[in-house]
């Protein structure tokens, strides 16, 4: 089967086994597509992987072999996360599933940038969903980032109408924005690329260039009685971010971090104790998390329609080079036929 794999620090299509059931319990997905995620950049950019791996895992095709106790069946258009959690250990008992050292060692098998992949069954039971009626391929891909996103709301346990900022209108700063709203909170955002902005304010966001520190500081205590917001989701991955950060959350507030930093600064330790800041981070989401995002896809709370740029498997060094450079919102890598 084709596949991309990770080589000499690019991205090389090749043939590779197409994996197979045996006698295991499970699936053989045939893959329509892929999302590609920030943390697949990342893991390229930084060179965290070794030599023949296939990143992605933002998953959507259909069944092409099954064994299970489950209800899927061999044709079924489904979507699937890649880890899941015991439910059992210390982490999973304080609700940090993604601490869950089975939920690290569980994925899909070998990448999503592949023509076929396995999935276990425990991924049919617990992160595998048929795709709704209404819903393209490239739509329902987004299912595993908003997850990651109403799981970083929830952590933050505001109460409803709680103004709110994101740092970052990236296309996990968009979904972020709009799980906020369909949280039922009073969702401000800030970016520096005027086209983010503008996409943002169309979906009910209010959106503004935050190019001018001193500007962002002013408009964002003018709208909150010159107190500063309830929370902050950083969820741009610059330095730069998080002195607007500190700035506009109120005393008492809360930072919530959905991105890292290339230099790792972090956060000012008297500003935390001074003004009893909480700073929180949040990483990926649990099962649960995984259902209500694809209620919330399902249901149009979240609108993900003609924001992503399709590439072909073939094209998927291009898909990496222009998201990188910013000339595309979000890729969504399809295989070929």
């Amino acid at each position: 089967m084709k596949a991309a794999i990770y080589k000499n620090e690019k991205l090389e299509i090749t043939e590779l086994e197409k994996p197979s059931l045996d006698s295991r319990k499970g699936a053989i997905m045939k893959v329509h597509g892929c999302g590609l995620c920030g943390s697949d950049i990342v893991k390229y950019r930084e060179h965290l992987v070794k030599d023949g791996t296939v990143l992605g895992h933002e998953v959507v095709g259909e069944i092409a072999e099954i064994n299970s106790n489950t209800d899927f069946k061999v044709g079924d258009r489904i979507v699937s996360s890649h880890h899941i959690p015991c439910f059992d250990c210390v982490y999973c008992k304080n609700k940090n599933y993604s601490m869950c050292k089975h939920f690290k060692s569980t994925n899909i098998f070998p990448g999503g940038f592949a023509e076929y992949i396995y999935l276990s069954e425990e991924h049919l039971k617990n992160v595998a969903h048929i795709i709704p009626e209404n819903m393209t391929d490239e739509e329902i891909a987004f299912y595993e980032p908003l997850g990651c996103c109403v799981r970083a709301i929830k952590r933050c346990e505001l109460p409803k109408k709680s103004k709110v900022l994101v740092i970052g209108l990236g296309s996990i700063g968009f979904l972020m924005a709009q799980g906020l709203k369909a949280f039922d909170m009073d969702v401000y955002g800030c970016d520096l690329i005027d086209d983010r902005i503008e996409l943002a304010n169309k979906n009910g966001i209010k959106a503004f260039n935050s190019r001018d520190l001193n500007e962002t500081i002013k408009y964002i205590k003018s709208q909150t009685d010159d107190l500063g917001v309830d929370a902050v989701f950083m969820t741009s991955g610059a330095d730069a971010a998080i002195e607007p950060a500190l700035k506009t959350v109120r005393s008492g507030g809360k930072i919530l971090i959905f991105a890292s930093t290339p230099k790792n600064f972090g956060y000012a330790n008297n500003e935390i104790y001074y003004r009893e800041l909480t700073v929180l981070g949040s990483y990926s989401p649990s099962p649960k998390d995984l259902e209500e995002s694809y209620n919330l896809l399902k249901n149009g709370k979240v609108n993900v329609h003609g924001i992503s740029t399709i590439f072909n498997i073939n094209d998927i060094q291009k898909a990496f080079d222009d998201t990188i450079s910013n000339k595309v919102y979000k890729a969504y890598i399809k295989m070929n036929g």
